[in-house]
């Protein structure tokens, strides 16, 4: 894209919204936009970081393509005047000053890390969309009265790690989990060139940030079946993991009769369609999932005698997590009675509470978006972000843009460029018009 040279900020107002835009030398009004072409580029130059032998994305959090990768973006940061440094939990921050440095500043990012075998658009193109703000404001000679604050998390795809650190802290037994990549999260955060022994310093209190943005592809395939450019993100669905065991009794598949067995896995089977019973019969956007099961003994001539199976719901409301999970027990303990099995409920404790994003950025987003012309859904979002965590100590909200297919962590993970820059140009826009409400 050929950009031109502005010689004169200006305020375009569109459908009730003040959009910035510049004077050029002839005299007409151009509205300031991203470099969408130099997003989709970086985009490809960081997929080169990380690839395995098998030619496979492979920039898990830690490893040497994650390190790689890092610095490769902190070169560009520092080009672009953001002076980056490494928090204690090795995410990376730069900073722009603002016109006033009493101001709170407006943070906005995502993470570059993924998980095996995975895209190359999940995180990434938050991080560099919010790069090219940074840059577009070089190029046009633009301060803001707020700074600004561009934050990439270390190790979102391991369980969002860097922005917990940042927001509500880790404990030390948090530090000693073993990451993806064999590492503890106290030893991956060394590699990042993090201080996990003095991990408190890395905290931010409410109140820190005038706002948080996150742009990001939405990864589900809503946006791109009804032909909607931008998503407006209304909240960070909560999730909530248990493990669930049913006992029966291991016997000779033989010489036990059907009507006096106790088979686990059978009424694991009962167990599995009565989740999706429960979780469609409610009106909502909920969803219920048994991903994992393991069936004890696992040979082809006994009746399995046990069987344990990892159960997760999600919704946008805790309340009503709890009222499935209720009515989940109550077909569960029907189910055992009919079958002479147990089913037990275990729930871990690696469970994200919702995340309502701020309604006023919202609308802001919303506005913005209609104003630049673009198409508009408000919607939740299934997937669990860094921005889940800075809702709790700053207003915050994402923005989402059309995953092609509906496909994440995947290879075949993509989103065109024309949905990258539309993205990025709402990004802009949004910082530009928070900055202007002190």
């Amino acid at each position: 894209m050929q950009r031109r040279t502005f010689v004169q900020k200006s305020s375009l107002t569109l459908m009730g919204i003040s959009l910035f835009g510049s004077l050029l030398s002839n005299g007409k009004k151009e509205l300031l936009s991203v470099n969408g072409k130099r997003i989709e580029s970086r985009i490809f130059e960081l997929a080169k970081f990380g690839v395995d032998e098998k030619g496979r994305g492979y920039r898990v959090a830690y490893t040497q393509g994650d390190i790689e990768g890092r610095a490769w973006f902190m070169e560009l940061m520092k080009k672009a005047g953001l002076n980056p440094t490494i928090d204690a939990a090795g995410n990376i921050i730069g900073k722009r000053k603002g016109k006033n440095a009493s101001l709170k500043p407006i943070g906005f990012g995502s993470h570059i890390d993924m998980v095996p075998d995975g895209g190359n658009y999940d995180g990434t193109l938050g991080s560099l969309s919010a790069l090219e703000v940074i840059e577009v404001l070089n190029e046009n000679k633009i301060v803001t009265e707020h700074p600004l604050e561009v934050i990439i998390f270390a190790n979102e795809e391991g369980g969002t790690i860097g922005s917990k650190a940042m927001t509500d802290g880790l404990a030390n037994e948090g530090l000693q989990q073993k990451s993806q990549s064999g590492l503890t999260q106290a030893e991956g955060m060394k590699a990042l060139g993090g201080d996990p022994d003095n991990i408190a310093f890395c905290l931010r209190k409410k109140g820190d940030f005038r706002a948080w943005l996150e742009l990001h592809i939405e990864q589900g395939g809503i946006l791109e079946k009804e032909k909607i450019q931008i998503g407006v993100v209304e909240g960070i669905v909560g999730i909530v993991h248990w493990e669930v065991k049913v006992e029966g009794f291991a016997n000779h598949a033989g010489a036990t009769p059907m009507n006096m067995r106790q088979d686990a896995l059978l009424a694991a089977s009962r167990f599995i369609v009565a989740v999706n019973e429960v979780i469609t019969g409610v009106e909502g956007t909920q969803v219920g999932t048994v991903g994992k099961i393991a069936v004890q003994p696992g040979a082809y001539n006994v009746i399995p005698g046990k069987v344990v199976l990892g159960l997760e719901i999600r919704d946008l409301s805790a309340d009503k997590i709890e009222l499935l999970f209720k009515e989940i027990e109550k077909r569960a303990a029907t189910i055992a009675g009919a079958s002479n099995t147990k089913i037990s409920f275990e729930r871990q404790p690696n469970e994200s509470a919702p995340a309502l994003t701020n309604k006023n950025l919202q609308q802001n987003i919303n506005t913005t978006a209609k104003a630049l012309g673009f198409s508009t859904k408000f919607m939740q979002s299934g997937a669990g972000h860094d921005s889940q965590h800075m809702a709790s100590i700053a207003p915050a909200a994402m923005i989402f843009i059309p995953s092609i297919g509906g496909i994440s962590h995947s290879p075949k993970e993509f989103s065109t460029a024309t949905d990258m820059e539309n993205g990025a140009n709402v990004l802009l826009q949004t910082i530009l018009s928070v900055d202007k409400e002190f």
